[in-house]
C-alpha cells in the first residue's frame, strides 16, 4: 500500500530518577552521600532509507515513544542512558508541524532527524552536597522528554516527471523506457499512485523518471487527485509534457498542453521555469500527424516537441537523449562534504511558555515550562526536599506572580499535576 502522508505523535523518553543513598561501610563512620544520577531518556529519530517507498508502517503506528533512562544507584552509579527509538522513513520525507510549517527535509539516504529529544536524568543526592549541606536527603526526578505532533509527507525523489492528462500514455511510455510495470488500461486514473522507473541510455548514463497520477483541470485546488499528484512533481528537475496528439476522446492537444501549464503555474509558479520538453504521443494513429502540424503552429514559445509512439517506440530514443541533456545541465557539482555535520538534523525547540496564572473554579493554576519542570523534578518525601522545592519556586518568582493575581493564604494552587495550599514563604518556614 502506498501512503504518502501520515500524522504522528512523538515523545522522547523520560530521564531516570536520581537516588538518595549514603555510604555505609565499615570503618567509615561519615561516608557521606553517594546517590548517582539518572540516565537520559531516549530520542525519537527518523532515518531516511532509500529502500523504503511508503509511510504505510507509520499509518499503523501513529504514536512513537522512546524508552526512559534508568534510575541512578548507590555508590555513585549513574543510570544508563536509554537508546534512541529509530524509525525508518523513505528518502524524500518532509517533516512538518501541525500548522504545516516545514521543520526538516530528508532528501539523502542516511540522513537522520531528531524529532523529539529525551529528558535529562535527575540528579542524585551527591550532586546537592555542599559545605553547609553535607548530607542531603533528597534527589531529583528525571525530566519528561519532548512531545509534539508531526505531519510526515513523502515527496518522491525523481529526476524527471511525466506530466499529462489521464490516458495520455504516460504509463505506456514509462513501461517502454524502463523496467517499471505500471498498470495500463483505457480509463481515467489508471495510475492511482506514483510509479518510478530507471531509464538507462547506456552503461554509464541513467536517470529516474516518475509517472505521476493523471492531472485534471482544477488540480491545483485539489480537484481529482489534486495535491496528491502535484506535490510529487516539486522534486523533479525536468518535466515531460505527455500530450495525446491523436486527440482521442475528442481532446484538443494544444488546449491540453495549455491547461497542464496553467495547473502547474497555479500550484507553484516555479515549476514553469524548469526545463521541459513535449512528448507528442500516439503518432502511430493516423489523425496525429495533422494534429501535430496544428499544434506546432499554435506554440508561442521555443518548446521542444518530440513526435513519438510509446506503443511502437518510434521517436522515444531522441526524446530521452534530449531529456538527459537537460537533466545534466541542471545538475550542480556537489561540494565536498565536511564530515557528517549535515547528516543529523535537530528540529527547532518547542516554543517556550512563559509563566502565567489563571483561575478555574477557585483554583489558581500556574502554567509555564520552567515552573512545571521544577514541579515534575521535585522530591517532596522529606523536609529537606520540600525546602529545596520552595527555594526553587521562590527563585522563579511564583509567589510574587500569585500575589499579583490576588491569591490569599489558604487558597489552592495547581502546578502541573500537583495541588497544594498557598502560604507565604515566612509562614511555610515557621510551620516547618
Amino acid at each position: 500500500m502506498f501512503v504518502d502522508q501520515v500524522k504522528v505523535f512523538v515523545k522522547g523518553g523520560r530521564g531516570g530518577n536520581g537516588v538518595v543513598s549514603f555510604r555505609r561501610e565499615k570503618y567509615i563512620p561519615h561516608g557521606g552521600p553517594d546517590g548517582g544520577n539518572g540516565g537520559g531518556g531516549g530520542d525519537v529519530i527518523l532515518f531516511a532509507n532509500m529502500r523504503k517507498s511508503t509511510l504505510v508502517d507509520l499509518s499503523y503506528r501513529p504514536h512513537l515513544f522512546a524508552p526512559s533512562g534508568k534510575h541512578g544507584e548507590g555508590k555513585n552509579k549513574n543510570g544508563k542512558n536509554a537508546s534512541a527509538l529509530t524509525i525508518e522513513v523513505p528518502t524524500g520525507t518532509v517533516i512538518k508541524d501541525e500548522n504545516g510549517v516545514i521543520l526538516a527535509d530528508l532528501v539523502r539516504h542516511g540522513q537522520r532527524a531528531v524529532v523529539a529529544r529525551g529528558g535529562k536524568g535527575g540528579r542524585g543526592n551527591t550532586s546537592f552536597a555542599t559545605a553547609r549541606r553535607r548530607a542531603p536527603s533528597f534527589a531529583e526526578k528525571g525530566e519528561y522528554g519532548e512531545a509534539r505532533t508531526l505531519i510526515l509527507e513523502l515527496k518522491l525523489l525523481a529526476d524527471v516527471g511525466l506530466v499529462g492528462f489521464p490516458n495520455a500514455g504516460k504509463s505506456t511510455l514509462l513501461s517502454h523506457i524502463s523496467a517499471a510495470r505500471p498498470k495500463i488500461a483505457n480509463y481515467p486514473f489508471t495510475t492511482l499512485i506514483p510509479q518510478l522507473g530507471v531509464v538507462s541510455l547506456d552503461r554509464e548514463r541513467s536517470f529516474v523518471v516518475a509517472d505521476l497520477p493523471g492531472i485534471v483541470e482544477g488540480a491545483h485546488r485539489g480537484v481529482g487527485l489534486g495535491h496528491q499528484f502535484l506535490k510529487h512533481i516539486e522534486r523533479t528537475m525536468v518535466l515531460i509534457y505527455v500530450i495525446d496528439m491523436a486527440g482521442t476522446e475528442e481532446r484538443d492537444p494544444h488546449a491540453d498542453y495549455k491547461k497542464l501549464r496553467d495547473e502547474l503555474g497555479c500550484y507553484q509558479s516555479e515549476l514553469l521555469k524548469r526545463p521541459a520538453v513535449i512528448a507528442a504521443n500516439k503518432m502511430d494513429v493516423p489523425a496525429a500527424k495533422n494534429n501535430l502540424a496544428i499544434f506546432n503552429a499554435k506554440l508561442q514559445h521555443d518548446e521542444e516537441v518530440f513526435p513519438l509512439s510509446a506503443v511502437t517506440g518510434e521517436g522515444v530514443r531522441v526524446l530521452l537523449e534530449a531529456v538527459y541533456r537537460h537533466w545534466q545541465e541542471q545538475l550542480k557539482p556537489h561540494p565536498e562534504e565536511d564530515g557528517e555535520s549535515d547528516d543529523i538534523i535537530y528540529l527547532p525547540p518547542l516554543p517556550r511558555r512563559e509563566m502565567t496564572v489563571r483561575q478555574e473554579q477557585g483554583i489558581f493554576i500556574v502554567e509555564g515550562d520552567e515552573v512545571e519542570r521544577v514541579v515534575r523534578r521535585a522530591d517532596l518525601h522529606g523536609l529537606e526536599g520540600r525546602r529545596y522545592f520552595q527555594k526553587m519556586l521562590d527563585e522563579l518568582g511564583v509567589e510574587k506572580v500569585l500575589l499579583k493575581a490576588g491569591i490569599h493564604e489558604g487558597d489552592t494552587v495547581r502546578i502541573s499535576d500537583m495541588e497544594f495550599i498557598f502560604y507565604q514563604e515566612s509562614e511555610f518556614n515557621n510551620q516547618e
